[in-house]
């Protein structure tokens, strides 16, 4: 007998991972991690990787939200660049005041990369 969509569903729901029944992108599980490794997990309740992982998510979302606007105001339609990055920080009170030890990496991707020609 074929399994439907809502048999399926009833047995799969105890096996949802803990950032797909938070409907979060970034993985509880490894944010966990880092916690253990840092020796906080210890005095953590099991609800603090979660809270924690949808911090980190809204942060991040809401900076390349306003990244992606000041790319179009600048005309910078296609990429977020560090400057770019590094810009809307700037102008944003909170996000520079949370951000202010943080360093936005200057270098160039690796693809983006141009040679200098040697001159003879």
């Amino acid at each position: 007998m074929p399994r439907t969509r809502q048999s399926s569903l009833r047995g799969s729901s105890s096996r949802r991972s803990r950032t797909d029944r938070a409907e979060l992108t970034f993985s509880v599980s490894l944010v966990e991690h880092h916690l253990r490794e840092s020796g906080h997990a210890p005095r953590l309740s099991e609800t603090v990787p979660i809270l924690l992982t949808a911090i980190l998510e809204f942060l991040t979302r809401r900076l390349l939200e306003l990244a992606s606007n000041e790319a179009q105001r600048l005309g910078a339609q296609r990429l977020i660049t560090p400057e770019i990055l590094d810009l809307t920080v700037y102008n944003n009170t909170l996000l520079s005041q949370l951000l202010q030890f943080t360093t936005i990496s200057q270098t160039a991707p690796a693809g983006r990369r141009r040679r200098r020609r040697r001159q003879t």
